[in-house]
């Protein structure tokens, strides 16, 4: 079944130097868009992430140190990769949970003030987990009959999740081909910030999901203890997060002007 598109979707996939997201970057980014009319479009990038890559994380997705030394960082290359996801819904395979964060923290490190408010995130393997509870090479056999080669190579794994996604949709007639019903059916939860340190209560308002303040309004918090928000901000949280942070307590300001 094709998707129904009103506007384009990129599917993503990363590879890094690992999974923290406030640290580690990416050494490789496939996207693969596809537009509303059924066509394509596909780049991948080699990204000099300007850090060690740890020999155990080589032996996952085979990208040498060697191998990206004289690639351009992804502040060179963020320009580009901006302007192909800029206006596009995104999907991919465990997306809401590593790749769209650590793209974000990227793009914000480059200066780009990339935002999701006017994105929808459709995470493949939320849907998949939901129904069968696999790996996406799994997946792919399960769902297209095909065995995954290249695995943890970047334009393989994106290709592989579009297709799997059309499968599912053929598979399951409860899925409906929808972007925005599919985005909220593979949310985890609802989250004001990726890495799930704000989230909401029932009410729709920010509250804090970790630490002394856990079910705490931010908005409270950041009020009566200022010195809480600043250590947030300097502490080693992602730079998204403190971006979240940072628009309420702006715009709890600007509600006393």
């Amino acid at each position: 079944m094709e998707l129904k598109l009103t506007k384009p979707i990129c599917f993503f996939d990363l590879e890094t130097t690992g999974t923290n997201l406030a640290k580690d970057r990416i050494v490789e980014i496939a996207i693969l868009k596809v537009y509303p009319n059924g066509n394509k479009e596909s780049r991948t990038w080699l990204i000099n992430p300007e850090m060690e890559i740890p020999k155990e994380v080589i032996a996952i997705h085979g990208i040498s140190n060697e191998k990206v030394a004289n690639e351009p960082t992804f502040k060179e290359l963020s320009k580009q990769i901006y302007d192909m996801i800029k206006g596009c819904d995104l999907g991919g395979y465990n997306s809401n949970r590593f790749d769209i964060p650590l793209l974000a923290e990227e793009l914000l490190r480059a200066d780009i003030d990339f935002d999701m408010k006017n994105m929808m995130a459709v995470d493949v393997q939320t849907i998949f987990h939901k129904k069968e509870q696999r790996t996406l090479g799994a997946a792919f056999k399960f769902y297209c009959g095909k065995e995954l080669i290249d695995a943890h190579s970047a334009a393989a794994d994106t290709e592989a999740t579009y297709e799997v996604l059309k499968s599912q949709l053929d598979k399951y007639d409860d899925l409906e081909n929808d972007i925005k019903w599919l985005s909220q059916y593979s949310a985890r939860k609802n989250f004001a910030d990726f890495a799930g340190f704000i989230s909401f209560n029932k009410k729709g308002e920010e509250i804090f999901s970790f630490g002394k303040y856990k079910g705490k309004l931010v908005e409270e918090v950041l009020e009566k203890e200022p010195g809480y928000f600043g250590w947030l901000q300097n502490a080693d949280f992602p730079l998204y997060t403190k971006k979240v942070l940072t628009a309420i307590k702006l715009r709890k300001l600007n509600t006393k002007l």
